[in-house]
């Protein structure tokens, strides 16, 4: 029977893990990225009619701006939604994107395409300050949006948060963007001609289920359609149905078409608006296509070229899911080197790849580009030649800064820079360390380039042309240029209220190349300061762009004629290369500005206009009065983070079948700061309910928190110690574990970190016996049940600690470039001694669209009591160890024993080769857009042993006290569920037990290593 009393307890192992894996996972994560806290940020409470702004802000003029536009949004957003938020609504604002990306106040990554997020169920508003004040005032009011939208939800009868799963994507976000731009926007705009030129103008319901269709864009120009032909009032009650009934019904019952007529409706709407335009606009962009889909990846963005015109640096998405940097030939396209990758460089958190480029030195040989690392900004430069990095620079005093430019004749470096709020133009100088402010008002600065002469800098700005004007709130931008000697600024008088933005000198410093909307498109166009003269060098249907309107999209060669530009067609990102003598000029008069095309139709409006006429009116809104603003005590109100439904686990087998469940919750201050875990489960019966408590306090760089639990271990195994022929004896050995543990994790980046604790349990034991008695009438039925003798309990000390690198990019069901890593050691003291060591390695090499998956893995106890009765051994024959053995029947199998597979050490390698079978477009091998999948060969290997048996690499063993390895082969098929989980079916030939003759069939429910 020894064999199958090993074979049962895996099984319940496995009920057991099912309840209490929440519990577990409280205190450390095994792998995963970090969200390191760089700095303490200790907040402030600002204190208007309806708001609580937290901040760390120094600058009140600053604090007063933001707290003024959150009282206007509210004013706007009230009257649209017709409601009220009864609480002083919370909002968090961070200085700059390197310290948002730190948040404790939202759980998860936050990447640099992040501008904002707005979380349920305490409906804090979490920002950045962006670059420009129209930058962060359009965040803010799309936040705020969604900030009502939960308020709906949450308040009277209108729902619950559960209700969300009735409200697609592009109704959630694209209301908050037309409530906060409108319904002219030259970016939407530009989206929807594409698509319309692409004939790829989706249904509502293609809309609603497809990634392809980006929700923020297409939702706009939904609801900009609706507001427009039926009237803005009747958008929210669309939205309340929605929350009852779907969004198909709502739209019926509230504008009276069903949603197929409604996307009949808006496609011809689209297509008759735009493509008016289309034959005066050119298809064929200028130049010749170097970077683009096939060469590359889908976004190919942010391109600059050398002084001397042979090579551009761009960022894109080529090889994987991440951006990264790639040196290509100017000319030809040829893609020569990865210049620099997060991958690799593990200390790099981000690129900054969405608002910046990178520059060149004027040598050619240097390339310089803003990552995040360490909470702050740095300034990476690069050996162009070799791919290796020179340095990483902090410019001193601008904890954030982007768009660095290099002087074409020594080594100053100027940067848009953000302190404390505010925006302006700095100079750092490589050999000396020395920082130079260039502006110093309250107006953004941005987009800074040299002439070649390293006399004046070109940028865009926010300042107004005419002295004591305001701020254009719809974030129209001017040109000019500054003297870094004198800091003489003069601004041009060219497209008032259009985004101006990417000026360049020309070869010859006699012109300003640059991008404007001013028509409602994106292109190209040349001004020269002396004769105010202004010429348009390209005419798109679409445009000349990068991610966002404020993305650098634009490059110049200082000593060629020669220009790259990236281009938006087709919903992809191409980069071309042009000789400026390619274009056609044609002049146009600086204060032409049409925003036409920009405006997303209907043109004229049939129903109410509320949106439009609140957004154009703000600037006329009476600020709130100032002493209606006061500073506060910050208080932590605590309040619940998340609840999870109650999950509930089954498992069966030929020993038997379990259920187990579990329900945890997460509490939190208001500003993340400080944590606390909850979690109980249940496995069975009430002797076998689990538990902890955890208190997770991340406001230093050291992290650090305390855990108390009680949680039961349940194994199970057959025994007829009575010889009664006619009863078989069910044992159930059950563990309790009672511990207090002590916690320190130190986040040294967001791919690597120490970890450190402490705990002490009791450990106590309980053995059921369960009597199945046979009867020849009725045949094997329950009889009793016994509580048989125990093991005494014993008390256990523990100290641990361990160094946990994890730079993997994840694909679809499992990582699929860059490596993991734990190494641990722990010390068990008190009535059991011995050491633990952990070793665990994982690399993954991508080789587009393969992946090739390695690991070694070794767990064991060494010491003392490495070998206590009172400790289980380790089973190796776990499916997501070694696959195909876990299930085997080894009765007959005179070279192996189930005993071969258990032991107090173990050790395990791993490999396989990886594709994507289903998936994304471009990446995966079937098409598909909602069912993604990857198929793999596996070759898994291990061995266990203890110590008095010794590990060798034969097939077979000579005696004993030896232990083979056991070796199985297969294919498997890891497939994501919607998101919520990887399932990996497998077909294993188990090669000790069979070959290829006992092949198992199996199912795995652990996401992919």
């Amino acid at each position: 029977m020894k064999c199958v009393l090993k074979a049962s307890r895996v099984i319940f192992s496995v009920f057991l893990w099912l309840g209490v894996f929440h519990i577990q996972t409280t205190e450390a994560q095994y792998f995963g990225r970090n969200k390191p806290s760089y700095k303490a940020f200790n907040f402030k409470v600002y204190q208007t009619p309806h708001f609580e702004i937290y901040h760390y802000l120094k600058n009140d003029s600053v604090l007063n701006r933001l707290a003024q536009l959150s009282e206007q949004w509210y004013t706007l957003h009230a009257s649209l939604f017709k409601d009220s938020i009864k609480k002083l609504n919370p909002i968090i604002f961070y200085n700059d994107q390197a310290d948002f990306q730190q948040t404790t106040a939202i759980m998860g990554d936050i990447g640099i395409g992040t501008g904002g997020v707005t979380e349920a169920l305490k409906n804090r508003v979490v920002l950045p300050i962006a670059s420009s004040y129209a930058q962060t005032d359009h965040v803010l009011g799309h936040e705020l949006v969604h900030a009502f939208q939960y308020n709906l939800l949450l308040s009277g009868d209108s729902g619950s948060l559960n209700n969300l799963r009735y409200l697609p994507l592009w109704m959630i976000e694209g209301m908050a963007e037309y409530f906060s731009i409108g319904s002219v926007d030259a970016n939407t705009s530009m989206w929807m001609r594409d698509a319309v030129a692409n004939n790829d103008f989706p249904s509502i319901n293609e809309m609603t289920r497809s990634y392809k269709y980006f929700p923020y864009r297409y939702g706009q120009c939904f609801w900009a359609m609706v507001g427009k032909t039926w009237g803005d009032s009747l958008i929210i009650p669309i939205f309340r149905e929605t929350i009852h009934s779907g969004y198909s019904q709502a739209l019926k019952k509230v504008l009276g078409y069903d949603e197929y007529t409604l996307s009949g409706m808006w496609k011809n709407a689209m297509v008759n608006h735009y493509q008016r335009y289309l034959d005066q606009a050119l298809t064929i962009p200028i130049g010749r296509k170097i970077i683009f889909a096939k060469t590359a990846g889908d976004m190919n963005i942010s391109p600059a070229i050398s002084p001397d015109g042979k090579h551009v640096i761009f960022f894109s998405e080529k090889d994987a899911f991440t951006f990264e940097l790639y040196l290509a030939d100017a000319r030809t396209g040829r893609i020569i080197r990865k210049i620099s990758s997060t991958i690799h460089n593990s200390e790099v958190d981000d690129f900054n790849y969405i608002e910046s480029a990178g520059a060149w030195s004027p040598d050619g040989k240097k390339f310089a580009f803003t990552i995040f690392a360490n909470g702050r900004n740095k300034l990476m430069i690069v050996n162009v030649d070799k791919g290796r990095t020179i340095g990483e620079y902090e410019i001193p005093g601008v904890p954030s800064f982007s768009n660095p430019t290099w002087n074409p004749v020594n080594d100053q470096i100027a940067v848009t820079g953000m302190v404390e709020g505010k925006n302006s133009l700095y100079i750092y100088n490589l050999k000396t360390g020395q920082v130079k402010q260039l502006t110093f008002d309250n107006y953004a600065y941005m987009q800074p380039s040299w002439s070649s002469d390293g006399k004046l800098l070109a940028f865009s700005t926010d300042k107004p042309l005419k002295s004591g004007a305001s701020i254009d709130i719809k974030g129209g931008t001017n040109l000019g240029t500054i003297n870094v000697e004198t800091l003489e600024t003069h601004l041009f008088y060219v497209f008032p209220g259009a985004k101006n933005l990417n000026p360049l000198f020309s070869p010859d410093n006699k012109s300003l190349f640059f991008l404007s909307n001013r028509d409602g498109f994106r292109n190209l166009y040349q001004y020269s300061p002396d004769s105010a003269k202004v010429q348009q060098l390209t005419s798109y249907f679409t445009g000349i762009t990068g991610i966002t309107e404020f993305s650098p999209a634009l490059s110049v060669a200082r000593k060629q004629d020669l220009l790259t530009y990236s281009y938006y067609y087709g919903g992809k990102y191409s980069i071309y290369s042009a000789a400026i003598s390619d274009f056609k000029p044609v002049s146009v008069r600086a204060d032409s500005v049409n925003f036409d095309a920009a405006t997303l139709p209907p043109i004229k409006r049939a129903g109410s206009n509320i949106v439009d006429n609140h957004l154009l009116t703000r600037l006329d809104m009476p600020l709130a009065p100032k002493d209606s603003f006061k500073t506060v005590r910050f208080r932590p109100k605590f309040k619940l983070d998340y609840i999870s439904n109650a999950s509930v686990g089954v498992a069966t087998s030929r020993f038997g079948t379990g259920m187990a469940g579990s329900v945890y919750a997460i509490f939190s201050d208001i500003v993340g700061q400080n944590q606390i875990f909850t979690s109980a489960a249940v496995n069975g019966e009430i002797s076998t309910c689990g538990g902890q408590v955890a208190y997770l306090n991340s406001k230093h760089k050291f992290n650090w928190g305390l855990s108390l639990s009680h949680i039961p271990y349940i194994y199970g195994y057959y025994d007829n110690t009575d010889n009664r022929t006619d009863t078989i004896g069910m044992f159930y050995e059950k563990i309790f574990e009672e511990k207090l543990s002590l916690f320190v994790f130190r986040p040294l980046s967001q791919t690597r970190r120490l970890e450190f604790g402490l705990s002490s349990a009791w450990y106590w034991y309980r053995i059921d016996r369960w009597n199945y008695v046979y009867n020849t009438t009725y045949g094997w039925y329950l009889d009793n049940k016994e509580i048989r003798p125990h093991p005494s309990g014993f008390l256990a000390h523990n100290i641990n600690g361990a160094y946990v690198i994890d730079n993997s990019v994840f694909g679809m069901t499992a990582p699929i470039r860059g490596k993991r890593a734990r190494f641990g050691l722990e010390k068990n003291i008190g009535d059991l001694n011995f050491y633990t060591l952990t070793v665990d390695y994982r690399h993954y090499w991508y080789f587009k669209p393969y992946t090739i998956a390695f690991r070694g893995f070794h767990y064991g106890r060494y010491g003392k009591n490495a070998e206590d009765s009172r400790l289980t051994n380790m089973f190796l024959g776990y499916s997501w160890y070694v696959r195909g053995f876990d299930m085997a029947n080894y009765e007959n199998n005179p070279n192996f024993s189930l005993d071969d597979l258990s032991g107090s050490r173990m050790a395990l390698t791993n490999l396989e080769l990886r594709f994507p079978l289903t998936g994304p477009k471009n990446y995966a091998f079937i098409k598909s857009g909602f069912l993604y999948s990857d198929f793999s060969l596996f070759c898994d290997a291990g061995i266990a042993w203890t110590k008095n048996t010794y590990p060798t690499l034969k097939w077979k063993k000579d005696s004993s006290n030896e232990r083979i390895p056991i070796v199985s082969v297969g294919p498997s098929l890891r497939i994501n569920v919607l998101g919520y989980m990887v399932l990996e079916p497998f077909y294993a030939f188990p090669l000790q037990n069979g070959k290829f003759s006992k092949p198992v069939f199996g199912i795995n429910f652990l996401p992919g290593w």
